[in-house]
């Protein structure tokens, strides 16, 4: 499999274990959805629903597949870098972009 196909699993099997549909919430209406897009490289974990009157709307993961690397652009979920890791990603395609560019390099990520 090529690095990207296999880069497009890694990303789906991260979203998915931290997808929980069936958790019981203390709110009216609620829901959390995935969306997997491999066309353009965007892949989403969020949360939305209603709490009485206000809307909830909430992006949990926000993954983008960005050339060869893993764009790490939202993470709610605290250990989607070590899952990545774990699954035998090099640290040189990981990606934290919800750090300014200027930090980024205090990581040791890409």
């Amino acid at each position: 499999m090529d690095k990207i196909k296999t880069y497009q699993e890694a990303i789906k099997k991260v979203i998915k274990k931290h997808h929980h549909p069936n958790v019981v919430h203390n709110y009216d209406e609620y829901e959390s959805q995935v969306t997997f897009d491999d066309e353009h490289g965007h892949y989403y974990l969020i949360n939305v629903g209603w709490n009485e009157y206000k809307q909830i709307f909430s992006c949990m993961l926000h993954i983008d597949l960005k050339g060869d690397k893993i764009w790490i652009r939202q993470d709610w979920t605290e250990g989607v870098v070590d899952d990545f890791l774990k699954m035998g990603i090099p640290k040189e395609d990981l990606v934290l972009a919800f750090h300014a560019p200027y930090k980024r390099k205090y990581a040791e990520l890409a």
